[in-house]
């Protein structure tokens, strides 16, 4: 069980090392990342000490500025350690999407969505990506401001186009939202509407599934079983909420609901026969208040926990307390591996692969923080905040 640790990795997010903030305002950190080059040291420092990270999901927009090919931001990302993962574009920043972008009433706006898809389907075809992964903030705020059926076929008919486009070594990935930015309607709004865009859009598009994007009492487990069991499901967007938006560290309010999550995949490869290996983890985090890389340490060790713990169930037993409608026993299957304290395991992992016991203390005494601190803000002119926003 240990051993399949060494088939676990976590995609880490570009952005997710940079400042980040609430809508009322940025807080900025010294050592936080503001180009590409310290987004990709940051990540390739916590690959060296986690094991688990070896690519990075970068965003079109602010990880690919003028007068720099895409083949020389993955040439620093090999020197640092890591690669280029998914690509995601940017349809929600721009003034000409105020109004959505695919799913946008303006011509012009679609036009634009049009053509920065195609830029970002160009770059992942240059630096090797594997996935085109796509979050809309499209909808409406008031009744009647736009006609929903109408905008239902905008987006259908987008994704089939860019499917069509997409190279044959790219997967697209669909994500949902059930609200904010837009509060009336949102386009995407729960996973079956993701599945059923991406079964009009082609037979390599996937839904992805961003932990922190459902109503409360949504069960998690329950939707990644329906969508492996349909073969849709693309991938994870990992992180973790208390109300109603993500951003918080992955396991920091409902760690048993990650764990959850991990088992019911364990379950439709092992016992129904589900191809599962092509499941992609990707962390989607705002650290807002942690330090950056801190964070994202104990994000990649808590999801090795987590999956490990998973690996942990006696599947046997689980099958035959079913079968016998012993609900108790086969609860317990599930709280006694959760229980179980899998720490010293990935610390013997870690020891064998030549990787620190501890990474967070292996980081924190490195010093790697201070000094990068101190180098970027020499750089910004002393001035923290003149970093940017992401």
């Amino acid at each position: 069980m240990i051993e399949r640790l060494d088939t676990f990795a976590i995609e880490l997010p570009s952005w997710g090392f940079a400042d980040t903030g609430t809508r009322f305002g940025k807080y900025v950190q010294a050592a936080a990342a503001s180009t590409i080059d310290e987004k990709l040291a940051d990540a390739g420092m916590v690959h060296r000490l986690t094991g688990c990270c070896p690519s990075v999901a970068v965003h079109v927009l602010w990880d690919f500025p003028a007068g720099r090919s895409p083949t020389q931001i993955a040439d620093v990302a090999e020197r640092e350690g890591v690669r280029i993962g998914s690509i995601n574009p940017n349809l929600f920043q721009d003034q000409v999407f105020k109004y959505g972008s695919a799913c946008s009433p303006d011509p012009e706006a679609r036009a634009a969505a049009d053509e920065h898809i195609d830029r970002s389907m160009a770059i992942g075809r240059d630096v090797g990506s594997s996935a085109l992964s796509l979050w809309f903030a499209d909808g409406t705020n008031y009744p009647g401001q736009d006609d929903i059926l109408q905008r239902k076929r905008r987006m259908e008919d987008a994704l089939a186009r860019w499917h069509q486009a997409m190279p044959d070594s790219m997967e697209m990935l669909v994500e949902y939202k059930p609200f904010e930015p837009a509060f009336y309607h949102t386009d995407i709004a729960d996973w079956g509407m993701a599945a059923h865009f991406a079964r009009k859009a082609g037979p390599r598009a996937k839904v992805l599934v961003d932990t922190g994007h459902h109503l409360p009492g949504a069960n998690i487990e329950h939707i990644v079983s329906f969508l492996l069991s349909e073969r849709l499901l693309g991938g994870f967007h990992f992180n973790d909420r208390k109300y109603a938006d993500d951003d918080l560290t992955l396991g920091s309010i409902d760690p048993y609901a990650v764990f959850r999550i991990f088992l019911a995949i364990r379950i439709a490869g092992e016992r129904h026969g589900f191809e599962t290996r092509h499941v992609g983890y990707t962390v989607d985090q705002s650290h807002n208040l942690k330090p950056k890389i801190e964070a994202m340490i104990q994000t990649a060790t808590t999801a090795q926990e987590l999956f490990l713990k998973a690996q942990m169930v006696d599947l046997d037993h689980l099958v035959r307390a079913q079968d016998a409608m012993a609900i108790v026993d086969a609860e317990r299957c599930l709280r006694d591996a959760f229980a179980t304290d899998v720490r010293p395991a990935l610390r013997e992992w870690r020891r064998a692969r030549g990787l620190p016991e501890d990474p967070l203390e292996a980081f924190r005494e490195s010093g790697y923080e201070a000094r990068v601190g101190a180098e970027r803000q020499a750089r910004r002119g002393g001035n923290p905040a003149s970093s940017s926003y992401a």
